[in-house]
């Protein structure tokens, strides 16, 4: 990407960062899109919870992509191109692809180039010789797949739960347009947390150091970086709780005292104790999830888990 380009696409993205928060802010439930927590510092403090006692998500996915490579690799299949939805830093899909059959080539696809740029360069090291085709771009947003891509069959791959986090009706509509974006023949692994004991749920989004919250926090100091605001950070704290009706886990930053806060050009106001909404994370059971696949045109061909079942990985066919 040109220094002009670059330059096109951080405008843009500064555009759309506002016009989100203007919207979820002055909604009468003030919401902020989760999409925006993983900036540059966002992104280092996700890694740092990924390693916390507490946040058994990672490691517990990472151990049935370790454990079922095998199985795994079987059901995927020879010879597919995986096109990895938020690569993270790539671990996972360094995983993924050590265990599969001759895979074609590595397409990961994100709105955060800080995220893209060292999966990229992690699986090009890591699988020399293996085309690795980055895209920048919003993936709950329609885009092109690479034209170098050619016909090889594809595999989309959706770690990390991140289905969690859309709505039922967003994650329906993402997991359709991800079935025509990969094309016929696709399937998509995906990563899905379990329903479970709601200690262990507030834990894992609300850990003893204090890192969650600072990653929660860090999205105001975003918003008064690159959007012009005047969040005091000061003025709110992080707060999880489980919804149990709703079978998902939210993230809110509590205003701590009335104040206003300027925004876009407007004036933002907040009451003492309201809060925005910065993430839900929603927990499945098997038929839930059956059921948002099958909406979205997709059939469940295998799923694996660990021995806890704290976590599920599943393989969808279209």
């Amino acid at each position: 990407m040109s220094s002009a380009q670059s330059q096109d696409a951080a405008q843009q993205q500064r555009a759309a960062l506002i016009a989100d928060a203007l919207a979820g802010l002055s909604a009468p439930r003030k919401t902020l899109p989760c999409k925006w927590l993983y900036d540059a510092e966002g992104c280092r403090l996700f890694e740092e919870i990924t390693r916390l006692p507490e946040y058994y998500p990672t490691r517990t996915e990472i151990r049935i992509l370790t454990e079922q490579a095998g199985s795994i690799a079987e059901a995927v299949g020879p010879g597919r191109a995986v096109v990895e939805f938020g690569p993270g830093d790539g671990a996972k899909a360094a995983l993924l692809l050590d265990g599969l059959t001759a895979p074609a080539a590595y397409v990961p696809v994100d709105i955060a180039p800080e995220w893209l740029e060292g999966a990229a360069n992690r699986i090009a090291l890591a699988q020399p010789g293996l085309p690795v085709l980055p895209v920048v771009a919003d993936f709950t947003l329609p885009f092109a797949l690479p034209r170098r891509l050619g016909t090889a069959p594809r595999l989309g791959f959706f770690p990390g739960s991140t289905i969690g986090n859309f709505e039922p009706e967003s994650a329906i509509a993402f997991l359709r347009r991800a079935r025509g974006t990969l094309g016929a023949g696709a399937r998509m692994l995906l990563g899905a947390d379990l329903v479970k004991a709601q200690a262990v749920l507030e834990a894992a989004y609300d850990d003893a150091a204090g890192v969650t919250a600072a990653f929660d926090l860090n999205l105001l100091h975003r918003l008064n970086r690159e959007a012009g605001a005047d969040f005091d950070l000061g003025g709110f704290r992080h707060r999880a709780v489980w919804n149990a009706a709703l079978e998902r886990v939210e993230m809110h930053l509590v205003a701590e005292r009335a104040q206003a806060v300027r925004l876009g050009g407007r004036v933002i106001h907040f009451d003492a104790g309201e809060t925005i909404h910065t993430e839900s994370s929603h927990k499945y059971r098997p038929e839930r999830l059956a059921a948002l696949a099958a909406a979205a045109g997709w059939r469940i061909s295998r799923h694996w888990t660990d021995p806890e079942a704290l976590f599920s990985v599943w393989l969808l066919e279209g």
